[in-house]
């Protein structure tokens, strides 16, 4: 097989047909699922931070991230936490998802982007500790000085703990119903110089961790969101799309997302999630400005202007060019 490049978001990640290897239970309402492909080819290379789209037999499909080895090409692994307010996804692995039975998976897509640094600071909440694993493993392999910060509400329910036994120096955990919860004041209080800090978890603690470090160098914040953060309602107009690939020119009304009204006209485009996090409708801006509304790119990225997510994104005037 010929071996290719990680997948990054936005280059037409592929759907392969694969089957359950391995369920393991994790901790308390987290278990493991480990997937190979049906004809037992490796997979696509994945970095530290990359997240797949798991298509169940119901239909249903969310995005997980990877926290296995990226060295290990046979199989891809994925933690899923038993959500109390789960919309079907979370419910069917553990209630229903078995050994051997077929699935489908798309991506691997890499919205966290695992960039060299001196040092780094991680920062896990709950079940976001699943794509900081593997970034834990590669900063120990690579010799790079980290250090982890790792809550949950006890430590009965906090996986992978068994993992990163042999990092103990190096790992503070912070179980809820014992010690409180992170002090983030504490890990933040004092800017590092050319530290690098990867934070995933629930949306407060997330949000505590950009506002705690917001008086750290600019691009130090790394962030993984499982879900849109609350935002205010935006007033949106009607803005004109011209497709440049496709020859073709689209209204989208000011009450129709921008992705929503490509797929009404028959354009290549995909989406998964409709909320801006998961990456899969990245696209190419070729001309005109986007208003970002995405819960991924960074300060620096949106400030380029060259790709946007338009199932949210819209336009900051009344056109744009898109690479469809």
């Amino acid at each position: 097989m010929t071996s290719a490049a990680p997948a990054r978001p936005g280059t037409g990640a592929v759907e392969l047909p694969m089957v359950v290897r391995q369920l393991r239970w994790e901790a308390a309402g987290v278990v493991s699922v480990e997937l190979c492909a049906a004809d037992g080819r490796d997979l696509p290379p994945w970095r530290p931070g990359a997240h797949v789209e798991l298509v169940l037999p119901t239909g249903i499909a969310r995005q997980y991230s990877l926290c296995g080895s990226p060295e290990d090409r046979s199989g891809y692994r994925i933690g899923v936490l038993r959500e109390r307010a789960s919309r079907g996804g979370s419910e069917y692995v553990h209630a229903f998802l078995r050994p051997g039975q077929p699935v489908r998976v798309r991506g691997p897509q890499d919205n966290f982007g695992f960039h060299p640094a001196p040092a780094y600071l991680f920062i896990a909440g709950g079940i976001g500790i699943t794509p900081i694993l593997p970034m834990v493993r590669q900063a120990a392999h690579q010799g790079v000085p980290w250090r982890l910060a790792y809550g949950g509400r006890a430590a009965a329910s906090m996986a992978f703990l068994d993992e990163l036994r042999p990092y103990q120096e190096q790992v503070w955990l912070y179980p809820e119903d014992r010690v409180g919860r992170i002090p983030l004041n504490e890990w933040l209080d004092q800017p590092r110089p050319g530290t690098a800090i990867y934070a995933c978890g629930p949306e407060p603690l997330l949000a505590a961790v950009e506002d705690g470090a917001a008086h750290w160098e600019p691009g130090a914040v790394h962030l993984e969101r499982f879900k849109a953060r609350p935002k205010p309602a935006l007033p949106n107009t009607e803005i004109e799309v011209v497709c440049a690939r496709s020859n073709r020119t689209v209204t989208v009304p000011a009450d129709r997302s921008v992705l929503s009204a490509l797929e009404d006209e028959g354009l290549p485009v995909t989406g998964s999630c409709r909320e801006g996090v998961c990456g899969t409708c990245e696209t190419r801006v070729l001309e005109g400005v986007p208003e970002h509304r995405d819960d991924i790119l960074s300060a620096e990225d949106r400030a380029v202007g060259d790709r946007m997510f338009p199932c949210v994104s819209r336009a900051r005037g009344s056109r744009l060019v898109l690479d469809i």
